[in-house]
């Protein structure tokens, strides 16, 4: 029987949310969590679990994956899946690089499934099978039968299709193939050209892949006569949360006075972000918006003067769409009040 092994992080291994993700890889045998459904969908035995805490991959990147590999490396096995991840950014980045890894090192077949706005996809999509997921588990079902009906073709040496056919995510990798209507490329080029002309929908056998380059910016010339601003994914905001942020997939940002502040307080100020541990963050808000440092170099000369607001919102699980649209309005204020550069922190 063919045999499978199942990567997870700690959450869905049923170990424990944010306060264990720095959970230290670990082998078990047979299924655990999403494994059950993986195993009665796919035409293999889930044989073990891989389960690695996010935090743990995240920083301790070369250190987990040796740990890994050297657990799989006197196991029997045909294929390897992780997740899915959905559109948790961490877990999206350890599954791509654990299925690289391992394809690297055993030369076989690995899979995952992340939703497009997950950081993984672009990471790892033209070196892993990545399949289109959805944002969240209530998606799980779905997303691990994308996985396993390919999955099982690949065992049965059935045809395979293009990736927008099989619902994974393009590699980059083009294949010469006869097309079933054997209709010559010439004729194919102008029903495309004319169903263009009519304004009818058509599908381009040479899809150009976007590329969203942003510029890097020019250096400041003279960072001591210049206004700083500093924003924030980390989720730090007044207590009361007035702008009512959301602690995930965040559609909301927030605008914060600190022209008199010379540190930012615990019990004024907190994290509303669900994506890693709270409790550093609340207790000195200043590791996630360093007001204290700045306010140092800015009496040192270093800069001018720091902008007298710090703007909030959280990144986890929020779309690249509202994201730009965020940036676009805290912009505005930004270019308002002569500001020279941007510090931007993350958790």
């Amino acid at each position: 029987m063919t045999k499978c092994i199942h990567y997870i992080n700690q959450f869905f291994a049923g170990v424990g949310g944010e306060e264990l993700a720095d959970f230290e890889p670990e082998i078990r045998e047979g299924v655990i969590g999403p494994g059950l459904a993986l195993e009665k969908a796919l035409n293999a035995d889930v044989t073990h679990t891989i389960i690695c805490g996010d935090n743990f991959m995240a920083t301790h990147e070369d250190e987990a994956i040796e740990r890994i590999l050297k657990m799989l490396e006197d196991k029997k096995f045909d294929m390897f899946v992780a997740g899915p991840t959905f559109q948790a950014g961490r877990y999206g980045f350890a599954a791509g690089r654990i299925c690289k890894a391992v394809k690297e090192k055993f030369n076989i077949p690995v899979y995952s499934s992340m939703h497009e706005e997950n950081p993984g996809v672009e990471m790892y999509r033209g070196e892993v099978i990545i399949f289109k997921g959805g944002k969240s588990a209530a998606s799980m079902r779905g997303d691990i039968k994308s996985i396993a009906n390919y999955a099982n073709k690949v065992l049965a040496g059935e045809e395979l299709l293009p990736a927008d056919e099989e619902g994974y995510y393009g590699r980059g990798i083009r294949h010469q193939y006869w097309p079933k209507d054997a209709k010559p490329a010439a004729r194919r080029g102008v029903d495309m050209l004319l169903k263009k002309l009519n304004g009818e929908e058509y599908i381009t056998e040479l899809p150009v892949p976007k590329k969203d380059i942003v510029p890097i910016a020019a250096p400041i010339k003279d960072l001591s006569k210049a206004k700083i601003a500093i924003l924030t994914t980390g989720g730090i905001v007044p207590v009361d949360n007035p702008d009512r942020i959301q602690s995930a997939s965040a559609t909301r940002w927030g605008r914060y006075d600190i022209n008199d502040m010379q540190v930012l307080k615990s019990g004024e100020f907190k994290t509303i972000h669900a994506g890693f541990d709270p409790a550093a963050a609340n207790a000195d808000p200043n590791v996630i918006v360093p007001l204290d440092a700045l306010r140092k170099l800015e009496e040192e000369g270093v800069f001018a003067k720091l902008h007298p607001y710090f703007y909030s919102t959280v990144g986890t699980g929020t779309t690249q769409a509202e994201a730009e649209r965020m940036s676009s309005e805290i912009l505005k204020y930004l270019v308002e009040d002569g500001v020279n550069g941007v510090i931007m922190t993350s958790t």
